[in-house]
């Protein structure tokens, strides 16, 4: 890989932001996605990278964005979806618009990165997807039917891209988080804390730093033959 540039769509805090400073930390060019203004440079402590303001749902603003990156020589090897929401309700309180946007935030948006780059990734025969997924995926969350089922759906878009992409020599995989101690897991009340460790035979939440590590590996030269995977970081809270 001549050029290490890493593109990460949901880079402002929690998984996304630990990813980008693991990327950091290892030389990569990073450009960080978030829908707000955000300082890419001050929290990397680093000029090597760009923040850009966007949308993933909006293809109009995809496509600006590629060009943007164009213009600076800054075509991705690497891309990391990692951007996504949550808007859990019972299914028989769901509305419309929450299975919508979990979606459109959770799925659709990763083919619409993963169409805007990969062009250039079979032209230059080499690249890394690698979708930021959920145990949710797997085996299924009450309260989180959207949010499973958009999980469950990059599972499936992962595998079937692999093969397509495999002999240009471009990898996709997915990561299955667990609990991981972030923003989305800080509101839960002691009782629901001490149900969920419980579940997990590592008896403790992860940290985003795990998922990090695992995104530069399957980045780097030591994940070319792992390809079409969805790998848990869970603890043991899922094993199939």
């Amino acid at each position: 890989m001549d050029k290490k540039i890493v593109f990460i769509t949901g880079v402002s805090r929690g998984i996304g932001l630990e990813i980008a400073k693991c990327f950091s930390s290892d030389d990569y060019f990073v450009i960080g996605t978030s829908r707000s203004n955000f300082n890419l440079n001050e929290e990397l402590g680093s000029e090597k990278c760009l923040h850009l303001p966007l949308d993933v749902t909006d293809r109009d603003q995809a496509a600006s964005c590629m060009e943007k990156l164009k213009d600076k020589n800054l075509t991705p090897n690497v891309l990391i979806n990692n951007a996504g929401i949550t808007k859990d309700q019972l299914f028989l309180r769901m509305k419309n618009e929450d299975w919508d946007e979990v979606i459109e935030s959770n799925l659709t948006s990763v083919f619409n990165m993963s169409k805007l780059f990969i062009k250039s990734m079979v032209k230059n025969r080499s690249g890394k997807i690698i979708n930021i997924s959920s145990v949710a995926g797997l085996m299924g969350n009450p309260g989180q039917v959207n949010y499973s089922a958009s999980k469950a759906g990059l599972g499936g878009f992962t595998r079937a891209l692999a093969k397509e992409v495999a002999p240009r020599n471009i990898t996709v995989n997915c990561i299955a988080p667990g609990f991981i101690e972030t923003d989305m897991t800080d509101h839960f009340k002691e009782e629901e804390l001490e149900n969920i460790l419980n579940q997990i035979p590592a008896n403790k939440m992860g940290s985003p730093k795990h998922i990090a590590d695992l995104a530069l590996f399957l980045a780097s030269a030591k994940g070319d033959y792992i390809t079409g995977q969805t790998i848990s970081v869970d603890g043991g809270l899922y094993m199939s």
